[in-house]
């Protein structure tokens, strides 16, 4: 049984720790408040880009375009978005994990990182980083998205990569966190979606100016929104997770701090007995 100058010990070091995660778990907090009004406010807008953009290539039919055309590479483009520091739970390894248990190929994939936890995950998984930009998520801005978004757009249509993908964390609700992988381009759209309009579906789109000009325009703004979309999800939901992992580090430090003082009070109370018996012991020897 430990003595109760270990026990003081331990329990000491625990309490200081607690101090600590409720600090964290605190600064957490008035972070989350701040990203989560930023992720409520432009979600809607991204996701109103998302589903406008799919809507105008479904009405188009085929457009010979390089944005939106099989150029033959196998190369494909990730941009992951994690967090600089940890102490976060699940969270980085969640975003990892979308690619390392996903279907894609590693000899395939050219990651572009943003954050450095899931970065170092990957690098040891021998994945091919081509490009590091961790302050980028410190403070989401549009212009770093957009930065980055016409880097990649330029590779695509240089057919240098044949695809491009965001891995990020959506943000739900304080709570729910839901680590996604969605592909930018070429765009996807399901075919078999049924249009509350069936006659506006049959009306093809027509463009002013022509298509490719206008996709010249829409289709690199569609791209960077979306990115900075992820930023700002991305960022609330490092937050929540972490102030979530503090929350739960310092309800489990208190309860051991609980179990600690009732193991040093028995340990007290077992010395204190202890030491009354040889007392009591030495008094009847002597008689």
């Amino acid at each position: 049984m430990p003595s109760m100058i270990d026990i003081k010990r331990r329990k000491a070091s625990v309490t200081s720790t607690q101090q600590i995660t409720k600090a964290m778990k605190l600064v957490s907090t008035v972070k989350l408040q701040k990203a989560r009004g930023r992720a409520e406010q432009s979600k809607p807008y991204f996701d109103k880009m998302y589903a406008t953009v799919t809507s105008i290539l479904k009405k188009s039919g085929n457009l010979n375009h390089p944005y939106l055309t099989d150029n033959g590479s196998t190369k494909k483009a990730v941009i992951i978005v994690s967090s600089n520091r940890g102490l976060a739970g699940g969270y980085n390894s969640n975003v990892a994990k979308l690619l390392t248990e996903s279907d894609l190929k590693v000899e395939d994939l050219e990651i572009y990182g943003v954050g450095k936890k899931a970065i170092e995950t990957l690098d040891r998984k021998g994945y091919n980083i081509v490009k590091e930009c961790h302050d980028m998520i410190e403070e989401p801005n549009y212009g770093d998205a957009m930065n980055l978004g016409k880097e990649i757009l330029a590779r695509f249509a240089a057919g240098e990569i044949g695809e491009i993908y965001l891995a990020y964390t959506q943000f739900k609700n304080t709570v729910v966190h839901i680590p996604t992988l969605v592909k930018l381009l070429p765009v996807e759209f399901d075919e078999t979606a049924v249009e509350e309009n069936t006659e506006d579906t049959k009306t093809p789109m027509n463009y002013e100016p022509e298509a490719e000009e206008s996709l010249d325009m829409i289709i690199p703004k569609y791209v960077c929104s979306l990115i900075y979309g992820a930023f700002v999800e991305a960022h609330a939901s490092e937050n929540g997770a972490r102030m979530q992992a503090m929350d739960s580090a310092t309800s489990n430090a208190e309860e051991l701090i609980e179990k600690l003082t009732l193991q040093y009070n028995r340990a007290r109370q077992g010395s204190i007995t202890q030491e009354l018996t040889e007392i009591i012991s030495g008094a009847e020897a002597l008689n």
